[in-house]
């Protein structure tokens, strides 16, 4: 279904605006989707994030700026988030022994095996991504150029 079939708009003032909904709208449509895959683990986009940023250390403990750096949405509250996923038992946060005044963040076990449980589920979605290669390669160059040049301003 086209961008105007699904707002319900004839067209657009410019090509360029035309594309700028179509990204958001379309971050709007695979958010929900992500929102709807994380619901059965009890975990939120955000959440995810982090647990594939702890896992990705390998065991090694990591300070909250270091998660905050990594997020996929630069807006989250990566202290928030961990709150949330220590009440969960999915990650650990402990005094720092080198500087009391920073926390060190690990994944736990059941953290993992949540992970691992995911990465099916996630698999399968991305299956449903109907690209080529060559489009998704296409398609990540546009998006870095349309992020490279929102970030330059």
């Amino acid at each position: 279904m086209t961008l105007e079939e699904q707002l319900k708009q004839k067209e657009f003032k410019t090509k360029r605006q035309r594309a700028y909904l179509n990204v958001v709208y379309t971050a709007s449509v695979l958010n929900l989707e992500q929102t709807r895959l994380f619901k059965p683990f009890g975990l939120s986009l955000q959440q995810y994030n982090v647990l594939r940023i702890l896992r990705g250390q390998n065991g090694t403990p990591v300070s909250i700026g270091l998660i905050q750096e990594r997020m996929l949405d630069i807006q989250s509250n990566a202290s928030r988030l961990i709150d949330k996923l220590e009440d969960k038992k999915l990650a650990i946060r402990k005094v720092c022994p080198n500087d009391k005044r920073q926390m060190e963040i690990t994944i736990t076990q059941e953290g993992l095996k949540v992970l691992l449980e995911l990465d099916e589920v996630i698999v399968l979605n991305e299956s449903n991504i109907q690209l080529t290669d060559g489009e998704a390669d296409m398609l990540n160059d546009l998006l870095n150029k349309l992020r490279t040049n929102q970030k330059n301003k």
